[in-house]
């Protein structure tokens, strides 16, 4: 019996002991697991530079849309699509009746109320004359006269109003041309009433003796400053040629729907080689005038709520939020709260989470 109650417990003591030696041996093993080593690199700014190119489109330096201003029928239209025009030159005559009839009634009107301004004028000056001599004209009279001759002037003034008037309804009659340039549409016809109110324009004139190269520039890219202020540019309609533009105005804001800024590059289209509404690819050297942060591409990461690199500090991994700007080959410029000589994972991940211990072993060049 003493023999069986000391076997169990040497059985039992013995278990504890190889229980106790394995779990010593695994809080061993965790503790001595291996830390996570990872590729790092150091912060530096570098000049940024880079070659990007952009859609663009042609649009003519000057464009009208010629309606009537009054209605009418087109008697003549004397221009058709492709015809060059130089300014003040007559495009078209419309026929209104009613108002050369106004025109005509409001002339006779004002010579009518001319003649009697001047007979009243007349009859003011003789009367001052002779009231010079004491006794001849009683004040009354003069002061009649007078008032009779202002009347009839304030009557000559307002007709010749209505007459300036009725002359430039006339006046609209006969279209011109706002400026130099090149019929692109002709919407009429002889015979055709127009108005101001029509849907589509009488005729459309272009100045396309230099062409406006408009760029939208992505928001990114819009604090870059150009090498230089003149751009190559090619269109689809004459491949293997190369065109240059000078840079002539930036909008200066940011366009809400596509967040872009326009960029406005002047072209002399001397020959008229180019066309206005053609589409265009324009390249443009960019670069910061401060140096900044490139850093490879794979540095930065993404989650659903930001975009951040990792930064080793103290041997603990960190987030940093930044943003992207301009990107270059396998490079990528970044603005956040960084400083040169920081210590940057070359391949970030939000697998690595902070607070997390990591070795680093330098990147290899």
């Amino acid at each position: 019996m003493k023999f069986s109650i000391l076997t169990i417990f040497s059985v039992f003591a013995t278990g504890i002991f190889i229980s106790s030696c394995s779990s010593t041996n695994e809080k061993k093993e965790v503790k001595d697991a291996p830390l996570d080593s990872v590729v790092v690199f150091t912060l530096k700014k570098e000049q940024v530079n880079k070659q990007l190119i952009f859609p663009a489109e042609l649009i003519p330096l000057e464009k009208a849309e010629i309606y009537a201003k009054v209605s009418g029928y087109i008697n003549e239209l004397k221009v058709d699509i492709g015809d060059k025009v130089e300014k003040g030159q007559v495009l078209a005559i419309l026929d209104a009746p009613e108002i050369i009839s106004n025109y005509a009634q409001a002339n006779s009107d004002a010579q009518s109320v001319r003649s009697k301004y001047q007979t009243s004028l007349d009859a003011y000056k003789r009367i001052l004359n002779a009231s010079k001599v004491n006794g001849t004209i009683a004040a009354g009279e003069l002061e009649r006269v007078k008032n009779q001759m202002m009347s009839d002037s304030s009557s000559y003034e307002a007709a010749k109003s209505k007459l300036n008037a009725n002359g430039q309804l006339k006046d609209y009659l006969t279209i011109r041309s706002p400026f130099g340039g090149i019929i692109t549409q002709r919407n009429a016809d002889a015979g055709t009433l127009v108005s101001a109110s029509n849907a589509k324009p009488l005729l459309v004139v272009e100045n396309v003796s230099a062409l406006r190269l408009r760029i939208p520039v992505p928001e990114a890219y819009t604090a870059a400053i150009p090498d230089t202020t003149i751009i190559n540019f090619s269109v689809d309609a004459q491949p293997g040629k190369t065109f240059t533009a000078e840079l002539s105005r930036k909008s200066g804001a940011i366009n809400l729907v596509n967040r872009t800024e326009t960029w406005e590059f002047i072209y002399q289209n001397k020959d008229s080689k180019l066309k206005s509404g053609m589409y265009a690819n324009a390249t443009i050297k960019l670069g910061r005038e401060d140096l900044s942060f490139l850093v490879p591409t794979s540095a930065v990461t993404a989650n659903q709520e930001r975009k951040f690199v990792i930064r080793l500090k103290d041997g603990l991994a960190e987030w940093i939020d930044v943003k992207s700007g301009i990107s270059q080959k396998d490079k990528m410029e970044i603005l956040g709260s960084l400083n040169e000589g920081d210590i940057l994972l070359v391949r970030a991940t939000d697998e690595i989470k902070p607070e997390t211990k990591l070795i680093p072993k330098p990147q290899n060049k």
